[in-house]
Parts: structure tokens; C-alpha cells; sequence
């Protein structure tokens, strides 16, 4: 395909291209290839197939069905015959343009590529009308499309009728873009997600079911402390064991190869390694968290401070104290952790359901010292992330790279992570402790708000540092307290870094998934001081917010907030603003022999342009379980810098009959889409908390709930 696109004209343009790509001139382009068309994000087959080029991989989000939409919608195409394939590791063609790389995460995928795969879509229609027009003697302007069948008069033709004549100086500079009102596709209930068929019947391809002729097995003997390192080993015992291949030690441990996974799996606890804890983490959780409780009552990094907040507090008419604990989380995805890499004649290729292709690229170019514009992947299927995928060292695959560079046989390797290599792995939502200290005048009116935070900063150290750490204050550590849309006089907010050897990172909602429990239950709490409804007294906090209002408004009617409960039920509140998405639940809970259960969560959300909107409420659905999974019973625990924790029994996930009705409610808007994959999980586990509390009688300032008291039917 002699075809090119350049880095400045494809940024330059804001559209990405479409019928093949931007030209160094930024125009458009296209190619012939046995009788297709071809552009970065739309392909036409032979059949009539439209076959959507995904930038954004596949998690269980949703990604797939909704850059498909974009297309389908500005195409006419037949939804019946849309596929999808996933795009090619290729920063400049398939960057996501809110990162600067290619990958995914953030809430991002739809809310970069909006514009730009209905730009795809429309210039394939362009192309296609050109093309019927010309084959039939008529204006462009007599020809229509509608679902997959291009019409003029009594002229008729489907996609595969076209493509012969199909030719790129058709297509338009800008093409033009339906008027919302015209839509038949986006925003449509119903519409059969294009991952389910092959998931349902097994014919999708995730990074497990991939295994390559010749390929060896391995798996991965670590430190049991993060931070230790490898002083000595002795593999005699594991590699007389059936199956195995081969014993070698790389930078990220020892490798055991085998020709299966579980043969590799036996033989890795056989062999006995010696560790140097000289730089690791040794401490346990009771020692961690008096080191947080310390930190707390020192003088912290100012992230927010509008001034006056300690002579407000002082002065006000009543106040509120709450000190939060959040402990460390694992992703614990679905699918563990894997992939295969193949080292040969001096290129790298990777299998894996990559979250961050340049990254990756980077990452392994680097230890493999092929360089990142030989490396190349071969993106699948993803059985969950919630952010483990994506890091800055790329450390599956980094490792992955290690085994295959240390086997030195040319074959593919398999590295695999167990469930209790996943758990206990590392990359762990970072533990935190959060103090509120706010009043209220004697008039109820909210008068100073000062949170101190203590935690580890996902950022500093890394190369994203620069854009996210300002003044040593990492803005993912603050996010949802510093930025937060109350109208709170006198806020401050101040920080402390915690160092430590336990790698962390983001996870779902990243500093939003404690720093909205703090926020919601301590404004429950002040809004009691100032003895005032829950909903009324954030409304008056958010008079100038509109969107913060439209779901809070919608939330408290949809639940019927102020009418009557059965006794013994409790119902509470929450709202919060996420990835440029606004979210409030109303959760009810009911006591029963001092047991709380979970009743019913209603979801009030806006998210834009609601592209698909069943993709929506299941996104809010699941993001409500996995938050309530670490609300009520999750978290990770060391004594003497190990891990506690090994498989789902002790971490535990919810569990079906833990899980509460839950209605979704989303809002109409023209607004352009915004995230979803995350911004419904914030306000889930304030929302119970403050139902506990009207329930019981009991704030929950300690998490997991379960460490608080709290006791689950």
C-alpha cells in the first residue's frame, strides 16, 4: 500500500485520516488491495463486509462496538455486516490523540475517536456515492444510502457492487458529518455488541488461547518482597521434572520453561532460591500504617489552598472530623496476566492484548536491543485490565522478553502469570489515608474544608512525571479533592508522599476511587452538622454546576430520595465528577440481625453523546460490582513485606447475591461523548456507606468495610 502519513499533518488535521490515511499534504487518500478499500479505520471487503480497524483494544468495555457505531452511522452501513480487527502497533497512525500514544485507558477510547471514525465512515460513504454515481449516469446528489444499500431512482447496489469503481480522488477535503437528529445508530438501545457472538461461542482469541507452532511455556519464580533480588538459585531438582526445558535466570527472576504451564508451574516451586532483601520492603501493615498515621500530623505539600481555611474552622459554628483509610488493591482482572514473544532474525513480535502498543514498543526495544520500530504486535482480546495492562516498564512483556531472550532458541515463548503471581504481583491501587476537617456557620453554610492526604504517588519517577506531579504534588494523588466541583470556601488540600518498594498504579478510577468515598461521606457528615437534607445541601454546593445537578436531580428522583423505607432500610447518596463524566447513586440498604444487604443502587449519568447507550449502562453496572468488591471486603496486606493475599478466596469478589438492583439512568445531551469505563465506580461505596449510616447509625471510615465492623447478609 504506498500510502504515507505523517505525525504533523495527522495531529495537524484533528481528524486522523480516513480512506487510508493523511498524505505528508494532509489529503485524503486511498488504495485498492485485491479489490478493497482500504483506510486506517475502515476496510471494505470483496463481500461487502465493513471491517472497523480498532486503535483502542478490546477489555470487555465495550470499545469495540462503539468505534464500530462511529463508522456505521456515517458509513449507512449494515450493522449485520460490520466486523472489527484490531489495529497494528502504529503511534502514528492510531495514536490516541488525549495521550500522545497509541493505547488505551482513561475512559478515553470514544471520547478521542468520536470525531475521527465518523470522519472515517463518512469519506468511505463519499466514496461509495461517487462511485454509484458514476456508474449509473446520475448526480451525486440523486444517491442515498441507507442501511448497507446505495439507491438512485430505480438504481440499486450494495458495497461490493462499488468497489471497482470506487476511486480516492472522490473523496471530500472535510468530509461532511450527519446532523445528530439524523442518527439511526448512535445512541440506539439494542445493538447487538460486536464481541459477544465470538466470546459467547469461544471463537475469540484472548492472549491465552494463543500458542504458536513450536511455542515453549514458561513461568516466573519472583521475590516474595518487592524489591528483592535474586542472590542464588538451584534448579537441579525442577529440571529433572517432566516437561521441563530449561532453567535460566533473567533480570526479572528465574524462568522455568516447560512444555505446558502446569508442567512449568510444578518445577518453578521446586527450585530453591536464595533473595537479597537489602532494598526491599520489609515492613508489615500495622507498621505501614503507623508510618501513615505519623505522616498525617506533619506538614504536607500544598496541592489546593484558597487561604483562611484554620481560622475558618475555628470560627465556625459547628465542624466535622473523619479520618479515612484506604488499603492497597490488586486489578485481579479475569484473565491473568500473559503473552508470547518471538525473538528472530532481529525483530521482536508479541501476542497480547496490549493496552499501551508505544509503550510496549518502547519497553521491549529496549531490553531486546532490537529497537521499537522492530517490534511489532499482534493485538487480541483482553479478558480484563481495569489498568494492570498498561504501565510504565511494561513488565509482563519486558519479562516475557527476558524468557525468550535467556531460552535463546528462536522460538515463542508463553510467559504466564497465575492467579497468586497476580495478587500477589504488585502494581496495587496505592494504600491511603485521607483526614477531613470542615464546618459549617450557623446558618448551615459550609464555611472550610481541609483534607490531608498521605500516599504513594503513582507518577513521580516515571516519564509521564513532568505532566502529572507539580510541586512534588502528584495530581492523581489529589484528583476529586483539589479539583472538586463544590463551591467549598476556604479549601485546602495538602499532601505527603509515601515511599516504598511496593509498585503501584493506577486502577479503576485511579485517585478518584478513594478520594470520592472521603469526599461523599465527610459532605453526608457536614451536611448533618449543618442539619440539612444530604441532596439539598449538595445542591446548594452546586448551584453553579448544572451537569453535577442534572445527575444529582435525576438520581434523587428516580429512587424516590425523601419518600418512605421499610424499617430498618437505610437509603444514601453520592455524586461525583470523573474523566469529564458525572455520576450520582443512590444506594438503599437494608439491616437485618445487625447484617447489612444490599438493596438497590440507582444511577443517575451523564456522559455526552450517549454513543451506545446498553454499552453505558453495563459499564455503570460493572463498575458499581467492582467498587463494591473493594468497598465491602477487598484489599492486599504484608507481614514482613509479603503479600497476605493469594487467590479470590482471600480477595474475595462480590458475589451474586451480594450484588444490589441497579438501575442506570442516562441523560440526554448533544454534549461530545466523554469516559465511561470508570466514572461509575467513585460514587458506589459512598453511596452505601452514607445508606449504612442511615440504616444503622454507624459511619464507615475504614475500608474495607469489613475492617470496619460492618457485617454483610
Amino acid at each position: 500500500m504506498n500510502v504515507t502519513l505523517s505525525r504533523r499533518s495527522f495531529l495537524a488535521t484533528g481528524s486522523a485520516g480516513v480512506l487510508v490515511g493523511l498524505t505528508a499534504r494532509g489529503s485524503w487518500a486511498a488504495a485498492h488491495m485485491g479489490g478493497t478499500v482500504v483506510n486506517p479505520f475502515v476496510r471494505i471487503d470483496p463481500d461487502g463486509t465493513v471491517v472497523v480497524i480498532l486503535k483502542h483494544f478490546e477489555m470487555g468495555q465495550g470499545t469495540s462496538t462503539g468505534l464500530s457505531t462511529l463508522v456505521a452511522e456515517e458509513l449507512d452501513a449494515d450493522w449485520d455486516k460490520v466486523a472489527i480487527e484490531f489495529a497494528p502497533a502504529n503511534t502514528e497512525i492510531y495514536i490516541n490523540t488525549l495521550f500522545g500514544v497509541q493505547g488505551t485507558g482513561g475512559s478515553t477510547a470514544i471520547a478521542n475517536s468520536y470525531e475521527q471514525y465518523r470522519k472515517a465512515g463518512a469519506a468511505a460513504r463519499a466514496m461509495m456515492v461517487a462511485a454509484a454515481a458514476r456508474l449509473w449516469g446520475v448526480e451525486a446528489s440523486t444517491v442515498s444510502v441507507a442501511n448497507g444499500t446505495v439507491t438512485s431512482g430505480s438504481n440499486t447496489a450494495t458495497f461490493d457492487d462499488l468497489i471497482g469503481g470506487a476511486d480516492a480522488a472522490d473523496i471530500p477535503a472535510e468530509p461532511t458529518l450527519k446532523d445528530p437528529s439524523a442518527f439511526t445508530l448512535i445512541g440506539r438501545d439494542k445493538l447487538a455488541r460486536k464481541d459477544s457472538a465470538d466470546k459467547t461461542t469461544g471463537k475469540a482469541i484472548f492472549a491465552m488461547d494463543v500458542m504458536p507452532e513450536g511455542v515453549v511455556y514458561a513461568v516466573l519464580l519472583r521475590s516474595p518482597k518487592f524489591g528483592g533480588k535474586l542472590a542464588s538459585f538451584d534448579a537441579t531438582t525442577a529440571s529433572a521434572m517432566p516437561g521441563v526445558v530449561a532453567v535460566k535466570e533473567t533480570p526479572a527472576g528465574v524462568a522455568v520453561f516447560a512444555d505446558n504451564t502446569w508442567n512449568a508451574m510444578q518445577a518453578r516451586d521446586a527450585v530453591e532460591a536464595e533473595w537479597d532483601f537489602t532494598e526491599a520492603e520489609t515492613r508489615s501493615t500495622d507498621a505501614m500504617e503507623a508510618d501513615y498515621a505519623a505522616a498525617l500530623e506533619e506538614e504536607g505539600m500544598i496541592a489546593q489552598n484558597d487561604g483562611g481555611t484554620d481560622e475558618a474552622l475555628a470560627a465556625a459554628a459547628k465542624t466535622i472530623e473523619a479520618e479515612f483509610r484506604f488499603p492497597f488493591l490488586a486489578h485481579a482482572p479475569m484473565e491473568p496476566l500473559n503473552c508470547v514473544v518471538q525473538i528472530k532474525d532481529g525483530k521482536v513480535k508479541i501476542w497480547d492484548g496490549t493496552q499501551f502498543h508505544t509503550v510496549t514498543q518502547g519497553a521491549v526495544g529496549a531490553v531486546s536491543g532490537v529497537g521499537p520500530e522492530n517490534v511489532s504486535i499482534e493485538t487480541v482480546y483482553a479478558g480484563g485490565s481495569f489498568g494492570r495492562r498498561a504501565n510504565f516498564n511494561s513488565d509482563y512483556e519486558v519479562e516475557a522478553t527476558f524468557a525468550a531472550m535467556a531460552l535463546g532458541t528462536g522460538q515463542p515463548v508463553k510467559l504466564v502469570w497465575t492467579r497468586e503471581d497476580d495478587i500477589r504481583g504488585g502494581y496495587y491501587r496505592p494504600m491511603c489515608w485521607h483526614r477531613v476537617r470542615a464546618g459549617v456557620d450557623a446558618n448551615g453554610k459550609a464555611t472550610a474544608w481541609h483534607s490531608s492526604l498521605a500516599n504513594k504517588s503513582i507518577f513521580s519517577g516515571t516519564p509521564m512525571a513532568a505532566m502529572a506531579v507539580h510541586d512534588g504534588v502528584d495530581d492523581f494523588s489529589v484528583e476529586g479533592v483539589k479539583d472538586t466541583a463544590y463551591a467549598l470556601p476556604g479549601l485546602r488540600v495538602d499532601l505527603r508522599n509515601m515511599e516504598s518498594a511496593i509498585p503501584v498504579l493506577w486502577w479503576r478510577s485511579v485517585g478518584h476511587s478513594h478520594s470520592a468515598y472521603a469526599m461523599e461521606v465527610a459532605m453526608d457528615m457536614l451536611a448533618e452538622a449543618a442539619g440539612a437534607d444530604p441532596v439539598e445541601f449538595r445542591r446548594g454546593l452546586l448551584a453553579e454546576k448544572p451537569r453535577h445537578l442534572g445527575v444529582l436531580n435525576l438520581a434523587a428522583e428516580k429512587a424516590g430520595w425523601g419518600g418512605d423505607l421499610p424499617e430498618g432500610w437505610g437509603r444514601g447518596i453520592a455524586v461525583h465528577q470523573s474523566f469529564n463524566s458525572y455520576v450520582a447513586e443512590v444506594a438503599e440498604v437494608s439491616s437485618q440481625d445487625g447484617r447489612i444487604k444490599l438493596e438497590r443502587i440507582v444511577a443517575a449519568v451523564d456522559v455526552g453523546t450517549a454513543v451506545n447507550p446498553d454499552v453505558i449502562r453495563a459499564q455503570v453496572e460493572g463498575a458499581i460490582g467492582y467498587g463494591l468488591s473493594h468497598a465491602m471486603r477487598q484489599k492486599i496486606t504484608f507481614t514482613d513485606g509479603e503479600v497476605d493475599q493469594s487467590n479470590f478466596p482471600d480477595y474475595p469478589p462480590l458475589r451474586i447475591g451480594d450484588m444490589p438492583k441497579i438501575e442506570v439512568h442516562i441523560v440526554s445531551s448533544t454534549e461530545p461523548p466523554t469516559g465511561i469505563g470508570e466514572p461509575g465506580l467513585p460514587p458506589a461505596g459512598p453511596a452505601v456507606a452514607n445508606a449504612i449510616y442511615q440504616a444503622i447509625g454507624r459511619r464507615v471510615m475504614r475500608l474495607p468495610m469489613e475492617d470496619d465492623g460492618i457485617e454483610f447478609a
